[in-house]
């Protein structure tokens, strides 16, 4: 398990990565792969918030 710092540390990243991979959306005809990247990137970015929860809580 990672520890508190590295997960906020890729927690930070995730948040960049994120706002950035939104602002490639465009407003009409979303590209497949760039929906994709988001997902993947909330999808870690709410693994690791519950694993920080969870050294906060253990």
């Amino acid at each position: 398990m990672k520890t508190e710092e590295e997960i906020k540390k890729r927690v930070a990243e995730l948040e960049i990565l994120i706002r950035e991979t939104k602002d490639r959306l465009p407003a009409h005809s979303v590209k497949p792969p760039v929906m994709m990247d988001l997902l993947a990137h909330e999808d870690e970015y709410d693994d690791l918030m519950k694993q920080l929860a969870d050294l906060k809580n253990g």
